[in-house]
């Protein structure tokens, strides 16, 4: 009897954790609609246009997400959130997922309780001077007034580096990357520091940007991802093997023009990918072709990257670590199997 009644009290145990896990998906299929958390306005990653039609990196990966869970890279809601309220937003479910080019850190996953699904962009903090200062390396800035933005890990960065190469700093601290870029060229600093992708993008923003560079010190390790809340595993799983797909498909030569092909495709780790010989993504809750329908609204990752942020793009940043590992980067995939 002892036996039978910790088999039934296990059993439920595992139906009410299974329950739990299936909140958010549920959450987001019953409401008809992705709430995404992306940044207020940064070129290439993040950016509503005169219509308030949204564009960027992370916005194109809410849209895999919505089309992977809704079957529609549309039903998106766009929340834009500074860099103090991200996190926060996410943490009391105004989001459902954070799509704000956030760095991975421990103290975000240990002590805000959230969860990192991947790196979908390898980066590093570096900085933007004006090219009269004639400077060639950040060893050179000595007394230099920095502006950085509040809330973010490079304001710790910042500090560690003018410490460590015996340097003097007068730190400038703004709210916003638009506060950041008036500061500047007003004169209240004469540097800016950030993410090397987000220095080439206010670079953009500047009255006249090729009167300005980005120095090449890298002096930070970024790895930038979509974060979630913790205590949700399945929808922890849906948006990691959201981004694992898109990589996957990339790899395998799954584009947007061939997705069609590939569903007849005699390559069995196309078949398996685009569901055709695999039920995988029934297992997460999808449907076995997620992957395909989102490959055929937004891309792959490399389609992904380089129509927002890559050569042919504005930013013109060259794709470096953020290649696939087989083409000379570091973006890998788990298997699709």
């Amino acid at each position: 009897m002892k036996t039978f009644l910790a088999l039934v009290a296990g059993a439920a145990m595992a139906l009410a954790a299974n329950g739990a896990s299936a909140q958010t998906l549920k959450t987001v299929k019953d409401r008809g609609t992705l709430n995404c958390g992306v940044s207020r306005g940064l070129v290439g990653f993040s950016a509503p246009d005169a219509k308030g039609v949204w564009s960027g990196f992370d916005v194109d990966y809410c849209r895999a997400i919505a089309a992977a869970v809704l079957n529609d890279p549309n039903k998106v809601t766009f929340v834009p959130l500074s860099a103090d309220d991200r996190f926060p937003a996410l943490q009391k479910g105004q989001v459902d997922v954070l799509s704000r080019n956030s760095t991975w850190t421990v103290e975000r996953e240990a002590k805000l309780g959230l969860l990192f699904t991947g790196i979908n962009y390898y980066d590093g903090q570096g900085f933007l001077i004006p090219t009269s200062r004639n400077i060639l390396s950040a060893l050179e800035m000595d007394g230099s007034k920095v502006c950085v933005q509040s809330g973010t890990t490079a304001v710790g960065y910042t500090e560690d580096f003018f410490r460590t190469n015996n340097m003097k700093l007068e730190l400038v601290t703004v709210p916003g990357t638009d506060e950041m870029v008036k500061a500047y060229e007003d004169g209240r600093c004469d540097t800016l520091t950030t993410d090397v992708s987000q220095l080439y993008a206010l670079r953009l923003m500047m009255k006249k940007p090729t009167e300005h560079i980005v120095v090449p010190d890298v002096i930070s390790k970024e790895p930038l991802g979509p974060a979630v809340r913790q205590g949700d595993d399945q929808w922890f799983n849906v948006v990691k093997w959201v981004h694992f797909g898109l990589l996957n498909a990339d790899e395998l030569g799954v584009t947007r023009a061939k997705v069609d092909a590939a569903l007849t495709s005699k390559n069995p780790d196309v078949r398996r990918l685009v569901g055709t010989d695999s039920d995988y993504g029934e297992q997460l809750g999808l449907t076995r072709d997620f992957v395909a329908r989102m490959v055929k609204a937004v891309g792959n990752y490399g389609e992904i990257y380089e129509r927002n942020v890559g050569t042919g793009s504005k930013l013109a940043i060259p794709r470096g670590l953020n290649e696939i590992w087989s083409r000379g980067g570091i973006q890998y995939a788990p298997p699709y199997r």
